[in-house]
Order: structure tokens, then sequence, then C-alpha cells
């Protein structure tokens, strides 16, 4: 972990990708806060960073297979938060905006986690998130967007390039949609809550086709195959207190479908909230009430570490059917205690049907096992 410089006075918020839900979680609605008004998103203008909002991140998990079929599973996240007790200083050196970022790489037949994580204050050629487009730097870790010619003339698509160079692995990504952006919610606005104001808005763009390579205690694995999902958030909103934490689901679909499933639990492990959507082969998207998400756990694991008991199998019910969830390695837990406090878990999954055979692949993320998440 690379600490934030001596001078920034203020506290470092838990590296998950929902950072702004662990502060929710610390805190009450305000009354009167406002809700988000009804979105008008517009690209590539919306997939760059939003330093109005308090809290943005740009999240992106998958699969890779090697020639050898060696498997792994990675993730990347860039946070942004906005820092408003140093808005109005003058000095140049005020931390108005803190960057994070987190990278971890799953080696399924080592069955082993790794993780590194950095954080800076934005500028002095250090830290940026660009506004126009995704365009993100964290000294030598990078996510940058742009467009590449397509398959038809004149066509373009998005491409993301990822240079992650960490702590005994290293992440080295091409990921190209092959699919349009999915907007969560009702058309980019997502509830988080009973109280309008708990929303953010919410973009996401699955079935990322994936190219690059993987580097392991100096060993490099070139990507023969793999799919990977990206979400971009950005809110300003408080959750309800009640909250302890949260478990959430997104998984590419072997027939190209898209499935994103999630629920914030109370302290006596009942649903509070939940949401999510399902985007068929067909392009048909469905958006999930708050009603119609449940999960239910199958099997704990505990943490040997930090003995919080994991549900690493799921039975989750949505509109869409009804699906189980599996981590294809049980020890995918996270531990930031030394930087930021939060410990939490979240890794490769693979999704299967009502009859038991695997359709997808994707990312499970529980937060708030270990201990209710505080800023």
């Amino acid at each position: 972990m690379h600490d934030a410089p001596s001078s920034i006075a203020v506290a470092a918020p838990a590296l998950t990708r929902r950072r702004w839900l662990a502060g929710m979680l610390a805190g009450v609605v305000p009354l009167g806060a406002a809700a988000l008004p009804p979105a008008e998103l517009r690209f590539p203008r919306d997939l760059g960073s939003h330093p109005d909002f308090d809290t943005e991140w740009w999240y992106i998990t998958g699969w890779a297979r090697t020639a050898a079929a060696r498997e792994f599973g990675f993730q990347l996240t860039f946070f942004r938060s906005r820092v408003d007790a140093t808005q109005a200083m003058a000095s140049q050196f005020a931390a108005r905006q803190l960057i994070f970022a987190h990278a971890a790489l799953t080696d399924v037949a080592g069955r082993k986690l790794w993780h590194d994580q950095r954080i800076a204050r934005a500028g002095f050629g250090v830290a940026e998130a660009g506004e126009m487009d995704t365009a993100l730097r964290l000294r030598d870790w990078s996510l940058v967007r742009q467009d590449a010619p397509g398959t038809t003339a004149g066509a373009t698509v998005s491409t993301y390039a990822a240079a992650l160079p960490a702590q005994d692995f290293g992440l080295d990504l091409q990921l190209v949609a092959t699919q349009p952006l999915l907007l969560q919610g009702r058309k980019g606005l997502s509830r988080k809550g009973p109280d309008a104001a708990q929303a953010s808005y919410y973009v996401s763009q699955p079935q990322l086709a994936v190219r690059g390579r993987l580097r392991l205690r100096g060993e490099r694995f070139d990507i023969a195959e793999g799919r990977a999902w990206l979400d971009h958030e950005w809110s300003r909103a408080l959750m309800h207190p009640d909250a302890v934490g949260w478990d959430w689901i997104g998984m590419n679909l072997a027939d190209g479908g898209a499935l994103t499933a999630f629920h914030l639990r109370r302290a006596d492990g009942s649903a509070l909230w939940a949401g999510g959507s399902f985007r068929g082969a067909d392009g048909t998207l469905r958006s999930f009430h708050e009603n119609e998400v449940v999960f239910e756990p199958v099997r704990q694991w505990t943490s040997a570490a930090s003995q919080a008991r994991y549900p690493v199998e799921w039975r989750v019910r949505t509109p869409a059917g009804r699906f189980g969830v599996r981590a294809l390695v049980d020890d995918q837990e996270l531990d930031s205690r030394a930087s930021t406090g939060a410990i939490y878990w979240e890794g490769l999954s693979e999704l299967r049907d009502a009859t038991g055979a695997v359709v997808g692949r994707g990312y499970l993320e529980m937060t708030g096992y270990a201990t209710r998440l505080k800023l």
C-alpha cells in the first residue's frame, strides 16, 4: 500500500468499489437530502469523472484463460473521493480530490488471491481522473478508454487499456466492448434504499472481450480468452442507517446475457433493499424492483485471518430466473485494515441455472461480515 502524502489531513475511506456505501453505513440520511434528478447521461462525457459528486468509481472484474487452460480472475478499481472540507482552501496543495486504486488477481489453480492498493491526492502529475472520458492515472497505474475501429466500415467500439503493475503480480489488459452500455435502474438512475435520496448514477459495460497478459511472481501469462464487466457509478447520497453490509453479483452469461443483483442487509441478515437487472442475449433489458430479488445463503466459509463467515454459495431469485452462485476459490477475502480499516470478500464466481448447469461467470462481492462498515 502506498500511503497518502502526510499533508493530506483526511481519513482514507474503505477501498471497496462501493466506498460511498461504507460512508452511508456510518450515518443517517440528513433531513431534506435531495434526490438525484432523472438521468440525462451523455457519452463519452459521462464515462469520465464527476468531481462535484462525493464519490465515484470505475470497477472492472473478469476472468481469463491462458493457452495452457490456466484460469484467473482479476479486478481493478479506480475511485475518486471529493473532500468537502478542503474545497475552499486556496493552497494548491489542498487535497480537494483523492484518487484510490485497487488491483487483485485470483489464481484459481493455486487457490490464492493477490491484491495491492494505491492512494494519492489528485494533481501534480501523480493522480488524475479525466472529466471528458475515462482517463485515470495513479502513479504507474492507469485505465484509459478510447474509440477503436470496429468491424464495420466507419464504426468504432470502446476499448479500455488497463496497466496496473502491482506487487508480485500485474495486469496489462485490453478490454473491448462487444455490446452497448447498460444503464442500470431507470435509464441510469439506480435506487439504493427506501428514500429517494439514496441513489446513484450507474452505468455498466458487460461482456467486454479480454486481451493482453497477466503477470504473477515473475511469470507472464498471455490471455487466450476471457470476459470482463465494467461498472461506473457516482453519487452524493447517504444510505439508510439500518444497513450493515451488502451482497452483489455481476455475471456475464455464456449466451451473451448479463445479470446484476444486489441486496443491502440489516444486522439480522434480512434485506433492507434489493435491485438489479437482466439484459438478455437479444438486448431486452429488465430492471428489478426492490421486492423482486432474494439472496439465500447456502454454504459458509470462515476466514482464518478475520474469523468472518462468508456465504460463498448462494441461491439468488430474480425475475429473470433462479440461479446458484458459487465462489471458485473460497478465500478471496481482502484485508485493508492497515490503511483503511475495511475487511471484505470479493472474488471470481460461477453462475448456475436451476438445473445446476454453469451458465456464466463473474464476481461476487460481500461486505459487512467482519464488522459493520464505518468511516
